[in-house]
């Protein structure tokens, strides 16, 4: 998500941190740094100007509270928070949430998301198609709420062709329902007729909250759409779809943040999981490579019964303890996402591409070659030397580069969770060589 943005700003923070003074050369290098990654990110010129005029002002003349070091990376936080814009929380109770989008925009995988959201918080959702135009949008959407076990409605279940009389009947059929989401018809633009449409129901159902879907590859388009579906409809939040597959991320969310409208959620993949409450603090906390546990916890507290959570959290670590927790994380989603999540920067691990794939093949492998080894080396992992290496490979049927692989996986997996117990449950600073900045600074920024 942004992979090129957080690098770039990860670099710069690294930069500060490890510099010797913070003076007038550091904080324009700093200013260069922040306008490069941001125009490559899409972000209205304009903006990354004012941006950049704030930070070196900011930097230059405030009075640092904390050390130059951290004064300068907390204005670079807080000055990012602000073209970022505004978080939306959608409230947990009975109500009705109308989606509106142009085709394309990944509106219709968007309600199945957003059903499958309210429904891991305890709520009971329904989903209503209102698209008559594209057939292909009501099976694909019947078939996703099938997935999830969430009741569908369309066309076809109650014989009717007018968009207006499908919403009123599916609205009646799932009254006993918590959340009922109404997928309204896409276009390929803003046409007349579709606004009149989406004016219709909306003055028909009331809905509680209209959601506008807008495809993140669009850039600094996303205001123009934004104001053309606010002056409509009146827009109460935005989810911003496929932030991981563009480098215009930041352009569409800058861009939202000009507008009324606030982002709700953002989208960060395929699957019916890949929808993310959008929280600019935690947002820019993960760029800036600082980490997002607050996130993490509620992921595992989502997907894991109270045993699997502590064992995917908790600090002592053998190899048996491994195979458990790789179980457990895998049950919380793409172990990529979850690895951005935390604090890493000061830590010393090599997090390539092949790192992350935990997957059900390397899963029974590493159980097969665990197998192979005798109690005291899963309990201890460093005993295992060259002679052992070699009878563990020869008796699981692997290689000893396979026996390496899960022995690297153990040491990154050690580092990583004892990172959250480390300094009695504080998150150390991922920046090099301040350990010390992390605690202080992370106050200073909630």
């Amino acid at each position: 998500m942004l992979d090129k943005l957080s690098s770039s700003l990860k670099d710069a923070v690294k930069k500060i941190a490890m510099s010797k003074r913070i003076d007038r050369h550091t904080v324009e290098e700093l200013v260069r740094d922040l306008q490069r990654a941001l125009i490559q990110a899409d972000v209205r010129i304009s903006m990354v100007k004012e941006l950049s005029t704030r930070v070196r002002e900011r930097a230059l003349k405030e009075k640092a509270v904390l050390n130059p070091r951290e004064h300068v990376i907390k204005i670079l936080y807080e000055e990012l928070m602000k073209i970022l814009g505004r978080g939306v929380e959608l409230p947990l109770r009975p109500q009705k949430v109308m989606m509106v989008g142009l085709h394309g925009s990944g509106k219709t995988s968007s309600c199945a998301k957003l059903a499958r959201y309210f429904q891991k918080k305890g709520l009971k959702p329904a989903v209503i198609c209102a698209d008559i135009y594209r057939p292909a949008a009501s099976a694909q959407l019947r078939q996703l709420c099938a997935e999830i076990n969430v009741p569908f409605f369309d066309t076809a279940s109650c014989g009717r062709t007018d968009v207006l009389e499908i919403v009123k009947a599916g609205v009646e059929e799932f009254e006993r329902y918590d959340i009922k989401i109404i997928d309204t018809a896409g276009r390929h633009a803003l046409e007349s007729e579709m606004i009149e449409e989406l004016r219709r129901i909306e003055s028909e159902i009331k809905p509680e909250q209209r959601i506008l879907v807008l495809d993140a590859s669009i850039g600094q388009q996303a205001s123009v759409q934004a104001k053309a579906f606010d002056d409509a409809i009146g827009i109460t939040g935005i989810i911003i779809t496929k932030m991981d597959g563009t480098a215009k991320g930041g352009g569409a969310l800058s861009a939202v943040a000009e507008t009324n409208s606030g982002v709700a959620f953002i989208g960060t993949g395929e699957k019916i999981d890949d929808l993310e409450r959008f929280e600019p603090d935690r947002f820019v906390s993960r760029m800036l490579g600082m980490g997002d546990i607050k996130s993490l916890i509620e992921i595992a507290e989502e997907n894991l019964e109270p045993e699997d959570a502590e064992a995917a959290l908790k600090g002592k670590f053998t190899l048996n303890d491994l195979y458990k927790q790789l179980e457990a994380l895998r049950k919380m989603g793409p172990f990529k996402k979850l690895v951005q999540m935390l604090p890493l920067g000061g830590l010393d691990i090599d997090l390539d591409d092949s790192a992350y794939q935990v997957t059900e093949e390397k899963l029974r492998k590493f159980r097969v070659i665990m197998d192979s080894m005798t109690e005291e080396e899963r309990n201890e992992p460093k005993i295992i030397d060259g002679s052992r290496l070699r009878r563990i490979a020869i008796g699981s049927g692997t290689s000893t580069a396979e026996v390496n692989e899960l022995l690297k996986y153990h040491r990154m997996m050690q580092k990583m969770m004892k990172s959250l117990t480390s300094g009695r449950g504080r998150v150390p600073i991922p920046i090099p060589k301040m350990r010390g900045m992390p605690v202080k600074m992370m106050k200073k920024l909630k």
